[in-house]
């Protein structure tokens, strides 16, 4: 059985997710739980580099736009951090045993690695739906972890196309 669970978690719906069906899991077979936060751009939400807007030949940026990068990523550390330091006193309170590590980098490898470190029975993290061209643009996390972890890996469906049209049809029908 599980004795050791990986569960890695994001801002997203889809995060919050993963993590009930986490704490679920590890109360049932009495596993512990690491908790996972990969700071990247890759995560919706994330700080995106300043933009140049110039077509000088040397670009450069000025000081006060890196300076906003740089509060807004230690805005999305601290906020991460948060968001680790909640779900580990939730299962800590339900009487699972729970660290939490908030790491840099590309999310599939990163992901992999602390597997390895950690020697992990399972990894457990979101699934967004994407298929076809859009998981070939925007690459998918779930299928790198699915092809190269060195434990079993258990995805959560998030939310769906379907299920996102579905949820702005009752918001559009509740506003009229």
């Amino acid at each position: 059985m599980f004795h050791k669970i990986l569960v890695a978690v994001d801002s997203s719906n889809s995060g919050k997710k993963v993590f009930e069906e986490a704490l679920a899991l590890a109360k049932a077979t009495k596993a512990t739980l690491m908790l996972l936060h990969v700071l990247s751009g890759e995560e919706v939400g994330s700080p995106k580099y300043p933009a140049l807007t110039t077509l000088e030949y040397y670009p450069t940026l000025d000081g006060s736009m890196l300076d906003i990068y740089r509060e807004q990523w230690q805005h999305y550390e601290k906020q991460g951090l948060e968001r680790l330091r909640s779900l580990t006193q939730t299962a800590t309170d339900a009487g699972v045993p729970t660290e939490f590590t908030q790491n840099l980098g590309s999310p599939g490898p990163v992901i992999c690695q602390l597997a390895r470190n950690l020697d992990v029975d399972l990894v457990m993290l979101g699934r967004r739906g994407h298929s076809g061209l859009s998981e070939l643009l925007l690459g998918s996390v779930s299928n790198y972890v699915l092809h190269h972890a060195p434990c079993s890996v258990l995805t959560v469906q998030g939310e769906t196309h379907a299920d996102a049209d579905a949820a702005m049809a009752k918001q559009a029908s509740i506003a009229s």
